[in-house]
């Protein structure tokens, strides 16, 4: 079935493509050999379940699901493929006006990158992306990954076009040392037409042991890089390490000489807690791994301690301070403990970093480091106007292809168990779905007015669903999301029968959490069709029953007279009691021929459908039908359907929906015996009077 969607989907974009576009960048034909899916049952529903409202063996399962999709649709987008679309869904529908979105991208294509040269950036407006999801994110307490799932997650950031890729701490165990090698073997090997291949990174403390093991689980790939760090703020030395700061100093510069001798060319240096030590100390220090071989400086803010101006200024300070900083790249490694990573990162770009460390989704030791995603779509959104004071002409660019950044993110979700926060910035399961009526009035009209990206530009289908704007239709919709909406699943109502049914959309939606589906929606306007001019409305329904106890049910509703009158009943069970009750208040005689109960989407708060048919019974409400066919005559059958969210009263709307069908057509027949008998008067009068004239006049 997952398949056979994935290849619906994709026939849908070939068809709405009008252009053909070229991958710039193709991997090699190792690429072919597509990773391994391996696929579980999910009793999923096929609708998509809400995060907010699932439960959370719901949530994982429901991202199980996802990811599976995403991955697929990640590789039929691949370059090997035959499959090469255009532009995907277009922004509105042909009938709407068309309008230039603030950020574009093709999805089978990235910006170019200079030559990596490790040690300097050619052109000084590019910014290198350092993923470390599977050093520092797999760090995150419980997050643990398997070598083939570090695999797998690497082919995607390569894929993803990020320029270094942290693989693990190869010294922590013989597992994350086989998980490095591995990846800096196959994905440090797999080379683009382009020329594009990761940087493989392996992290290590300052010290010999390490850094050699480092080396070994790197040296394999074409570009290895081996990045040492030792702390160098105050509380840091002095409690953790117990040494001085020429000591530490003296550490460094021996772990970078010694990295450099073993034949790394590009290593990377991390002064530790580097937002909290002492500025001068950190001229010094860097000055001198400059001067025994470093090419990158990356400065942590490792307790997330600094703001997004101290950050900058920070940065600032040290391309200016310190001793050969002109010929090595300044990087950043920010953490989130106070919801500020991305923040600081994009501060420390600002000032003359030029590269970034991040994770997907943004996990990490604690709170988490600065996201992927929202670094690469804010410098994508607003790197051309809003980063000039560093080096270069201040247009920012990185050479991320945004479309993979969803099955990324759901392939780290699924491996880590580590599921996103529904509001999560651009990958959240909120991020582009309306609620709110006027949100959704504005995004039916332009969709510009709420969003600034399409979701499709990070790899985010959204396609026809949802109105194609991200409407969740709930309590707060308006008129104009539900009627659109219905118009789109082919319903067009006048506005009588609509405001039937929004009326009662609204009621439902105050009870059901995470919004209706399309099939809820379908209910309602089913609901709603035998009940435009209807006589009697039920307005509350209240049962008691218990499996020693006689169920009982309280009726109240409203006459054509616009009088409430309710009824007490038992029964057989809560639905027994509940039409005993409508059938004294109503003072009909019916009988119940036929009652189904189906859920119209799965889950606990899913809307209930029941439908009847019903058959009068003598008294004035009897009726008879003759079959065309047989010529039998039999009492006339009605059927009424309703739907709740609670069994017993979307039982009650139908069985009074089939009741109002009844009576309407005892109405309907007695106005047309009145009117038949009338005329059959007037007529036999008018006889008289004709046959008198005639008496007289013979007479």
């Amino acid at each position: 079935k997952l398949h056979e969607a994935v290849n619906k989907d994709r026939a849908h974009y070939r068809a709405q493509r009008h252009q053909q576009n070229t991958r710039t960048a193709t991997p090699p034909s190792s690429e072919t050999t597509k990773p391994p899916i391996h696929y579980r049952r999910q009793f999923v529903s096929k609708r998509h379940q809400n995060p907010r409202t699932a439960t959370p063996q719901h949530n994982i399962s429901t991202m199980k699901l996802l990811i599976k999709s995403s991955v697929l649709l990640s590789l039929l987008l691949s370059p090997t493929n035959a499959f090469t679309p255009g532009t995907f869904l277009p922004r509105q529908k042909p009938h709407r006006q068309l309008i230039t979105p603030l950020f574009t991208t093709t999805p089978t294509s990235r910006k170019p990158r200079p030559p990596y040269i490790p040690n300097t950036i050619p052109d000084p407006d590019y910014v290198r992306i350092f993923d470390t999801t599977l050093r520092d994110g797999e760090q995150s307490p419980g997050a643990t990954l398997t070598s083939s799932e570090k695999l797998e997650i690497a082919r995607m950031l390569s894929k993803l076009g990020v320029d270094i890729i942290e693989a693990g701490f190869p010294i922590a165990s013989p597992d994350d040392f086989a998980a490095v090698k591995q990846i800096a073997d196959v994905v440090g090997n797999e080379v683009y037409e382009d020329g594009y291949v990761p940087v493989i990174c392996g992290l290590s403390r300052a010290n010999e042991k390490d850094i050699e093991r480092a080396w070994e689980a790197v040296k394999g790939a074409q570009r290895p890089r081996v990045h040492t760090f030792i702390a160098t703020s105050a509380i840091h030395m002095e409690t953790k390490l117990k040494k001085s700061p020429d000591e530490v100093v003296e550490i460094a510069v021996r772990a970078v000489k010694f990295a450099r001798g073993l034949g790394c060319e590009d290593v990377e240096f991390s002064p530790e807690d580097a937002g909290r030590s002492d500025p001068e100390f950190l001229y010094r220090i860097l000055s001198e791994v400059i001067k025994a071989g470093a090419t990158t400086l990356n400065i942590p803010d490792t307790t997330g301690w600094n703001m997004p101006w101290e950050f900058g200024d920070l940065i600032k300070s040290l391309r200016e301070n310190v001793e050969g900083g002109d010929n090595v790249v300044f990087s950043t490694h920010c953490q989130n403990d106070l919801g500020l990573a991305t923040a600081n990162s994009l501060a420390g770009a600002k000032n003359g970093a030029r590269q970034l460390e991040c994770t997907i989704n943004g996990i990490g030791e604690r709170a988490g480091n600065a996201s992927l995603e929202e670094i690469v779509m804010s410098l994508a959104l607003k790197g051309g106007t809003h980063f000039k004071g560093g080096p270069g002409s201040g247009k920012l660019y990185t050479s991320i292809n945004p479309v993979h950044i969803t099955p990324t993110s759901k392939m780290v979700s699924e491996y880590t168990g580590m599921i996103c926060q529904p509001h999560k910035a651009i990958v959240g399961a909120n991020a582009f779905q309306h609620e709110s009526g006027i949100h959704q009035d504005g995004m039916i009209k332009n969709k510009e007015t709420y969003e600034i990206m399409t979701p499709e530009s990070i790899g985010l289908m959204r396609g026809d669903s949802q109105s194609g704007a991200g409407i969740v239709l709930g309590k707060h919709s308006g008129r104009n999301a539900v009627s659109t909406r219905l118009k789109e699943l082919g319903y067009d109502l006048d506005e009588e029968k609509f405001t039937a049914v929004f009326t009662r959309f609204k009621e439902v939606a105050e009870k059901k959490k995470g919004g209706l589906e399309d099939d809820d929606l379908e209910a309602l306007v089913l609901d709603q069709s035998g009940n435009i001019n209807y006589l009697w409305e039920v307005v509350g329904v209240q049962c008691v029953t218990s499996m020693n106890g006689i169920p009982t049910a309280t009726v109240t509703m409203k006459g054509p007279d616009g009088v409430e009158r309710y009824v007490a009943a038992t029964g057989t069970g809560p639905v027994d009691a509940v039409y005993k009750a409508i059938d004294q208040i109503i003072g009909v005689t019916v009988v119940l021929e036929n009652y189904s109960l189906q859920s119209v989407t799965e889950g606990i708060e899913a809307l209930a459908t029941t439908r009847v048919t019903i058959a009068a019974q003598g008294g004035s409400t009897s009726s008879t039908a003759m079959n065309a066919q047989s010529g039998l005559v039999s009492e006339r059958r009605f059927t009424g359907s309703g739907s709740d969210n609670d069994v017993v009263v979307s039982s009650a709307r139908a069985y009074t929906s089939a009741l109002n069908k009844l009576l309407s057509w005892r109405l309907r027949r007695e106005a047309k015996d009145e009117d038949e008998n009338s005329k059959n008067a007037r007529k036999g009068a008018g006889d008289a009077i004709l046959a008198g004239e005639g008496v007289v006049t013979e007479v």
